[in-house]
């Protein structure tokens, strides 16, 4: 017999998003039950952000160990990789983390968490194996999975994703990966560092979403690391072979069979709808498939909001967690909301890494035309980076014609730190002062970003207007 319980606000998905409206909603006091089929902590914890990093991690040793560089260091042997021992890192990392997102831990927070798949059974219920749940408020949170492209011969061909890559007990000879986005080539390089041959297949260009002079400098440092990109690629079919996998492609008017021993998708995203039920409840999807929201992240049934990327306004761990905190002013606080108003950065942890926030600069000259400037900076004129030896990389800042900041990119060691106060900038619409008013440690990467803020005062600075005025001050005073 199934249960029927009454609450102010139901969860369906336990990953970044899902946790933070639960969390938030009661600690507040509110009757909140969290649905969650698969693994606390969602993709983030178990299958991306964390697992990959410390993937990327044990491959930064490995890479320094193996070419240390120009600062008097000698090359050591070749570092000996004992893979067993990189994945049980990789696991270690997401055990330690996963207290903070455990059942046990939000039922002492006054959660009533039900481990099933849930569906809607009505526009405000939702049932999980023998529990029906009808609530004021229902927030759908159930985030993404690895996209599979249409390739004859997939369905029969043994492949990984983010979702079981991390699983591997044996280091791949030759890693095939389909797919150049942030995830092909973060995964492409730390493999490659680890030792193992890669290649990377990419039907358009690499990193499309960043500007190509951005791209190039990581496409490059990817490609030094020995990792084989083919850009214009695309695969049109895969089948088993005797090493493992094959792959055929065709790049311009030239069909090719690859083979390696272990095939990766990372071609995209696909939000998790199926199984909802979603027409039970009146809610529609978009042309993507994604859960039709309006900028209060509202679907087609008022008392639903969708969130993070089912919501296809997502895309990011971090976009989801802003999206959990606005949800939380609108739905408990009747605060007025506005999801596009977001300033949302984004990173590619390569090495050099790759972080953006705002229009890129093809974005801005397409609204803008050419009434808006570019100013570049490179960190062979940083000293830290100088002293450091790792100068490749750089920023670059796009403005308005008025000197309004439309977005800001940078290109080096640590850029998804160094983009923060772009994104503070922009969130706050402070003017370009404030960020060359800042004092900024010396010698640090992060005066870049006073430098390229600076540029854009140097031509009035020095002016013959200034100068002028400059010289008739001087005589009054």
């Amino acid at each position: 017999m199934s249960r029927t319980l009454h609450a102010d606000i139901v969860v369906i998905g336990a990953g970044s998003g899902g946790l933070s409206v639960a969390s938030g909603a009661a600690q507040l006091g509110l009757k909140t039950v969290l649905f969650e089929k698969g693994e606390m902590g969602g993709d983030c914890l178990n299958y991306g952000c964390v697992p990959s990093k410390a993937l990327i991690a044990a491959a930064k040793v490995a890479h320094t160990l193996r070419s240390p560089g120009n600062l008097g260091i000698g090359a050591g042997a070749e570092p000996q990789i004992d893979f067993a021992a990189v994945m049980a890192h990789v696991h270690r990392a997401i055990a330690t983390i996963a207290p903070h997102d455990s059942q046990e831990r939000f039922e002492g927070l006054g959660c009533t968490v039900v481990r099933e798949t849930a569906r809607f059974v009505g526009e405000d219920t939702v049932q999980g194996g023998d529990v029906r749940v009808k609530a004021r408020k229902i927030v759908i949170a159930t985030g993404s999975r690895p996209k599979l492209p249409p390739i004859p011969g997939l369905e029969t061909t043994p492949y990984l994703t983010n979702e079981t890559l991390f699983d591997l007990t044996e280091q791949p000879s030759h890693l095939i990966i389909l797919g150049a986005g942030p995830i092909g080539l973060e995964l492409g390089q730390a493999f490659a560092r680890l030792g193992t041959k890669v290649t990377v297949l990419e039907a358009d260009r690499a990193l499309p979403r960043e500007d190509a002079d951005l791209a190039a400098i990581v496409i490059e440092a990817v490609r030094v690391d020995g990792v084989d990109l083919r850009e214009g690629a695309k695969a049109t079919a895969v089948s088993t072979s005797e090493t493992g996998i094959a792959v055929t492609y065709r790049l311009g008017d030239q069909e090719t069979r690859l083979e390696g021993s272990h095939l990766l998708v990372a071609a995209g995203r696909a939000p998790n709808v199926e199984g909802l039920d979603l027409s039970l409840a009146g809610i529609g999807l978009d042309e993507r498939g994604s859960i039709l929201t309006d900028d209060q992240l509202l679907t087609t049934n008022r008392r639903v909001f969708a969130i993070g990327d089912v919501s296809g306004q997502g895309g990011f761990t971090h976009t989801a967690g802003a999206h959990a905190g606005l949800i939380i002013r609108k739905a408990l606080f009747a605060q007025p909301i506005k999801a596009s108003a977001l300033m949302v950065p984004r990173a590619t942890y390569t090495d050099p890494e790759i972080a953006a926030v705002g229009l890129s600069e093809a974005q801005a000259r397409a609204v803008h035309g050419a009434d808006m400037q570019v100013i570049t900076a490179d960190f062979s004129g940083n000293d830290r980076a100088v002293a450091e030896g790792r100068t490749d990389g750089k920023g670059k800042l796009i403005l308005s014609a008025k000197g309004q900041v439309l977005g800001a990119a940078i290109v080096g060691p640590n850029a998804g730190d160094l983009i923060q106060p772009w994104v503070l900038a922009m969130t706050s619409k402070l003017k370009l002062t404030a960020m060359t008013s800042i004092i900024a440690p010396y010698p640090t990467r992060g005066e870049i970003n006073k430098r390229l803020a600076g540029q854009y005062f140097t031509p009035l600075l020095f002016s013959a207007r200034t100068r002028l005025l400059v010289s008739l001050l001087k005589r009054l005073a």
